[in-house]
């Protein structure tokens, strides 16, 4: 079919890239970068030419018992539309999906769109170099998926009673299209004859042991072994031994350990530790047993000593005499609690007295206060209860307007 002068005045140089008739003398032809709609001289028209662009966003049909729509999206500029004849909407289709996807930089400028394949929602497209996959109302937009030929490893098909799946493997990983049972055969045999014609294999099975042995070959693998293999022997704590203490300790020359004073414990720094008050005094009693025995004896009248552990003590010791008998009083020596009968208690604070007096500010400790000092509880507890109280208010508020609510829509109101 030859282009009609009015056709040839709008191509501006370029050219024919493809043409599809629509019946009687009207045509469409395609070229890079347009798609030229040409109406022929008739009873009700003159004869016409219409452009539409192939930089659109997003490409939808309508199908129709005799007439077929595809329509062009062109995002804020709007869109735009043309008819052709229902059986030749595939046909018209196909060029006009070409120039689109090489317009967005889908394909290549030496990429060529071998078939076109529309199942229902599924767009597929065929091409020397991948295959392109749509899913949705529109035959394309920018909602698309790819694989490009480079990175195929496998091709396989699942086959169903219904539909199969076909199974492209890029880089280990299966990616799988569903298609009609009685078609999968024909988009198998098209991809695998794109696909061999890119690796130019003579055979499926010759793409296979070509891409197997590729595989085995890898020394990606192999590097990224040696690599983790060196860092393993140059890390000596990477087999998970701990580290040899970086300061051992010092021996002398028997082989023991030589103490120094870092290595002093707790216990011994606080058994070292100088000691003052009334605990220093009792330590030093209890380690001398001068001490103990001094404490055991206590001086007589005459200036002489007087064991207790006899029983008796002299009664000037203890105090004055009453009705001219000596007034004795028995020690009685605990040795937990060393309590002395007839003595008042010393070890707590006579009325007026101060915890220093006492010698229990010796000690390190401050004396619990014997009553609970007053920290505003009787306040705080008011004010929560005051609290409640106010949200119980509310609560109440609102259920009072809920069942006003129910009750006018039930009133239909």
């Amino acid at each position: 079919m030859s282009v009609p002068r009015i056709v040839q005045s709008e191509l501006d140089g370029e050219q024919v890239a493809a043409q599809v008739p629509l019946g009687g003398e009207d045509a469409l032809f395609v070229t890079p970068t347009r798609t030229l709609v040409y109406r022929a001289d008739g009873l009700l028209s003159d004869e016409s030419v219409e452009a539409y662009p192939h930089d659109a966003e997003r490409i939808e049909i309508s199908e129709g018992r005799r007439k077929s729509a595809v329509e062009l999206d062109y995002g804020i500029e709007g869109e735009a539309r043309f008819k052709v004849p229902s059986s030749r909407l595939y046909e018209a289709l196909h060029p006009v999906l070409a120039g689109v996807l090489n317009a967005a930089g889908v394909t290549g400028p030496d990429e060529t769109v071998t078939q076109t394949y529309q199942f229902s929602e599924l767009t597929l497209v065929i091409t020397s170099e991948r295959v392109v996959k749509h899913v949705g109302s529109a035959v394309w937009d920018d909602d698309y998926e790819e694989y490009h030929f480079a990175d195929v490893t496998r091709l396989d098909v699942e086959e169903g009673s219904v539909s199969s799946q076909i199974i492209i493997e890029t880089d280990g990983r299966p990616q799988r299209i569903k298609t009609p049972s009685d078609q999968t055969r024909e988009v198998r045999e098209r991809i695998e004859r794109a696909l061999l014609d890119y690796h130019g294999a003579p055979s499926y099975e010759a793409f296979a042991r070509e891409r197997a042995q590729a595989s085995d070959d890898d020394p990606e693998d192999e590097s990224a072994d040696d690599a983790e293999a060196d860092q393993s022997s140059a890390d000596p704590l990477a087999g998970g031994v701990d580290p040899i203490d970086a300061n051992p300790p010092e021996l002398d020359d028997e082989g023991a350990i030589v103490e120094d004073d870092a290595s002093e414990t707790a216990d011994e720094q606080a058994e070292s530790a100088p000691q003052t008050g009334e605990a220093a005094s009792a330590s030093a009693g209890a380690e001398s047993p001068a001490a103990d025995e001094r404490a055991r004896r206590v001086p007589d009248e005459d200036g002489g000593e007087v064991d207790p552990s006899d029983g008796a003590t002299d009664a000037d010791a203890s105090g004055p005499s009453t009705g001219g008998e000596t007034s004795r009083e028995e020690t009685v020596v605990d040795p937990d609690k060393a309590v002395q009968t007839g003595e008042p208690d010393r070890s707590s604070p006579e009325p007026g007295e101060t915890a220093s007096d006492s010698g229990f500010a010796d000690s390190g400790f401050e004396p619990a206060s014997s009553e609970l000092e007053s920290d505003d509880t009787d306040e705080q507890l008011a004010a929560l209860t005051e609290a409640v109280e106010r949200q119980n208010e509310l609560l109440a508020e609102q259920q009072r307007t809920l069942e006003t609510l129910i009750d006018e829509l039930r009133r239909g109101r």
